[in-house]
Formats: structure tokens, C-alpha cells, sequence
């Protein structure tokens, strides 16, 4: 059963603002962290789900949120994303943001070491956890017509190497060089692109890293306030980039780790 939390409060203004929200799983999931931030900032907010299997985990949290769409979006099947933005142009009429919170690689290429994984897998989990988010950047493009905001989600093995994070490590690399080079193409639309780096959350996708729970501890341990970082926390920062608080910000990672990244 999803734990349906108490609306949040927030001093971030993002009424009358739309945004997409990409990679609800259930309550644990970072973007349903930034979804309920966004509300709570004011924004309308569409929400997707993977499969049939996942709906009934997504559809309660999507209708607490008040979601005003809600379809199913699977990477891997051509057509469904584009559905969903031919949804949003005729039901909004534009697009204001979009979070886009998935990632995926196959389990015997991510429990192996990067030299060890297969082409196939790399390359599945490139198209489905970073090109996916330059082909939502091309989507939204016509539909941001004043400009607007592209928010992925990335981690710190992007530029550290985290043990049992394997080929996803790269993955992400690319996932931030790619929010640099959209953030370039897209300026003169006004159109922002960023990076969210959250710290280690123990979600759904996060319990596919072998020995996560250890992970967690070090982590803990290693961080200046010994706190890991909540989805809760990474949607408020999340929504401040959405905002037009956010506006002089794009190209760049922006870190919600509790300062874990500073820490040698």
C-alpha cells in the first residue's frame, strides 16, 4: 500500500506553471519527491507510469497529487512518448518544465565490472537512462514557446567511481555532458537545462546496486552532518530550478547530497 503523505509547504512560486514528471515508480521515488514539490509550489503537474504493473502504484499517488494527466510512458516502446506530449499539447497547449527521473541497466551487466558488460546492455541502459532525456528535451522544445525548464536526475558516480555502480558510472558522465550541450542549444529558446545530483535514496531502482544497503552507511558516515538527503528535500531544490527563481542557472550540476560531494 503507498503511504500517501500531508500535502508539504513551500515558499517557491511556480503557479500556473505545467511540468512533466517522468519515473514515479511508488512513494519512494525521488520524482514523486519533486512531483509533491511542485504542487505544493502551485504547478500542474503530469505524471507517467512504466507498465500495467506499476499503474496501480502510480495512479493512487498521481490522484493525491491532483495530477491532470496521467499515461503510461515505457522507453522501450516506440510511439508512447510521443503520445504523451501530443496529450500535453492538446489538453495545456504548452509546457512550463519537465523532470525526468529514470534510469536503467540491465541486472547481469550492472553486477559486473564495466569491463564485463556487454554492448547490447551498455548501450540499453545509455538509450534509456540519458538519450531518453535529449528526446523529451526535443518534445518540449515546441511546446516551452516563453521558455521553460529540463531537470534530470544524475548521481555523484558520474565523476567518482562508487563501488558496485559499475557501467551506470559512464552512463551518468554522459547523462551531465549531455545536460551541458542541451543547456547550449537550447539558450536562445530560453530553455535551461540541469543536472540534480540527489544523494544515495534507497529507492526501487537504487535496490538493484549490489550491496546498496552498505553503500547507505558509508555514505552516511562520510557526509559533514551524518544525514542522508530525502526525496522530500531533492524535490524542494528541484522545484527552485523549475522556478523562475532558477533562471539565471542552467548547464550545470546542482547538488542536493548534503554535501556529500565535497568530501575527499
Amino acid at each position: 500500500m503507498n503511504s500517501i503523505q500531508a500535502p508539504m509547504k513551500s515558499t517557491i512560486n511556480l503557479a500556473g506553471k505545467r511540468g512533466l514528471v517522468v519515473g514515479i515508480a511508488n512513494d519512494s521515488s525521488i520524482a514523486y519527491g519533486c512531483a509533491r514539490a511542485f504542487r505544493a509550489a502551485g504547478a500542474e503537474i503530469a505524471v507517467t507510469y512504466l507498465n500495467a504493473k506499476s499503474e496501480p502504484f502510480v495512479r493512487p499517488l498521481a490522484e493525491a497529487l491532483g495530477a491532470s494527466i496521467l499515461a503510461p510512458y515505457d522507453v522501450r516502446i516506440a510511439g508512447q512518448l510521443e503520445s504523451v506530449f501530443e496529450r500535453i499539447a492538446g489538453e495545456w497547449g504548452g509546457l512550463d518544465f519537465l523532470l525526468h527521473s529514470i534510469a536503467y541497466a540491465p541486472r547481469e551487466d550492472l553486477h559486473t565490472n564495466l569491463v564485463n558488460c556487454s554492448a547490447d546492455g551498455f548501450a540499453m541502459a545509455m538509450d534509456i537512462s540519458c538519450h531518453s532525456f535529449v528526446r523529451m528535451a526535443k518534445l518540449s522544445l515546441p511546446l516551452m514557446t516563453e521558455g521553460g525548464s529540463l531537470i534530470t536526475v544524475t548521481f555523484y558516480g558520474a565523476d567518482r567511481v562508487v563501488e558496485n555502480y559499475n557501467l551506470m558510472g559512464p552512463v551518468k558522465a554522459a547523462l551531465e555532458s549531455t545536460v551541458r550541450t542541451l543547456a547550449t542549444d537550447l539558450a536562445g529558446f530560453g530553455i535551461r537545462a540541469h543536472a540534480l545530483s540527489a544523494g544515495p535514496i534507497k529507492t526501487r531502482a537504487a535496490t538493484g546496486i549490489d550491496r546498496f544497503d552498505e553503500l547507505l552507511d558509508r555514505i552516511r558516515e562520510r557526509t559533514p552532518s551524518n544525514q542522508l538527503v530525502g526525496i522530500d528535500e531533492v524535490g524542494q531544490v528541484a522545484a527552485f530550478l523549475a522556478s523562475e527563481a532558477g533562471g539565471p542557472l542552467t548547464g550545470s550540476v546542482t547538488y542536493a547530497d548534503r554535501a556529500l560531494h565535497i568530501v575527499a
